[in-house]
């Protein structure tokens, strides 16, 4: 079934995929997957600590469909001969390629930044699996139906509480400190890996929009709802984006130091059983179909 579906949208199966298709393929996906994944791992801090039994059940589901998402892409990789200790538990720290947003520590018991973060991810996320839906790899469009009404669960959440929140003087103090932090910090997720390696990716229609193009859709969205509701965004961020990123974007290898100790935790039960294979993080979406 893989092999014609590839037949009729221009790209191979994976055993057939030439070693630069190859290459373009598994770096969107291992960026896809390793987003989801830290992005999970960060969410699962604020299980009991919400505002609200809603908020914190809402939370804990949508850290949840991270981790689900994370293991659809995951097994895709796997296509390539990689089991999920080698992806996950076996793997360097410095060979994740997730955005420096998703690895940030939230502010100490402020919700305004898990709003305003999840926000901004998930805006982005919409983004970018609608650059999927036409795909030329068509092990990714298989997945793309399952993850989306899930993320557009997660934006409806983050948006009213952002309306919500906006809506106090004091709760909207917040949310502008949180934007002034987390705008600038989620443009990392708009870096490539390469840039060669990025363009081979658009050329060969692993997805239909560049990095360049979803950043400005991007923009489109979140800027005029976050100033809708009374934020200020930073002067100049949509005209020169680069001028406003951190010091480290995540894309390249290059993580803050608050990803060594959310490594080290996300893997240490792992480590500590002696384990040499992984308990699947979620059923094989493949086998789930079945």
């Amino acid at each position: 079934m893989a092999a014609e579906e590839a037949e009729r949208s221009g790209l191979g199966a994976p055993a057939d995929l030439r070693d630069e298709e190859r290459e373009a393929v598994e770096a969107l996906l291992s960026r896809l997957a390793d987003d989801e994944l830290v992005a999970a791992e960060r969410y699962t801090e604020w299980q009991v600590r919400s505002p609200t039994l809603e908020s914190d059940l809402a939370l804990a589901n949508i850290a949840q469909d991270e981790l689900g998402h994370a293991r659809l892409w995951y097994d895709l990789l796997e296509d390539f001969g990689a089991t999920e200790a080698d992806l996950i538990f076996e793997r360097d720290p410095g060979d994740f390629r997730h955005a420096a947003l998703v690895e940030r520590p939230f502010e100490d018991g402020d919700w305004a930044d898990a709003v305003v973060r999840t926000y901004l991810y998930d805006e982005a996320e919409a983004l970018r699996l609608e650059a999927l839906a036409d795909t030329a790899y068509p092990r990714i469009a298989d997945r793309v139906g399952k993850v989306v009404s899930e993320e557009d669960y997660h934006r409806e959440h983050a948006r009213n509480w952002l309306e919500r929140l906006a809506a106090d003087e004091e709760s909207l103090s917040r949310l502008q400190d949180a934007v002034d932090r987390l705008l600038p910090a989620a443009l990392t997720l708009w870096e490539p890996v390469d840039d060669e390696i990025e363009a081979r990716i658009d050329d060969l229609g692993v997805r239909t929009d560049s990095l360049d193009e979803m950043r400005e859709q991007w923009f489109d969205t979140v800027l005029p709802f976050l100033r809708s509701l009374g934020l200020d965004t930073p002067e100049g961020i949509r005209e020169d984006p680069e001028s406003f990123l951190p010091d480290h974007v995540g894309r390249d290898g290059d993580h803050t130091d608050d990803w060594p100790a959310l490594h080290e935790e996300m893997t240490h039960t792992y480590r500590e059983l002696g384990r040499d294979e992984a308990h699947q993080i979620m059923p094989d979406p493949d086998e789930a179909d079945e």
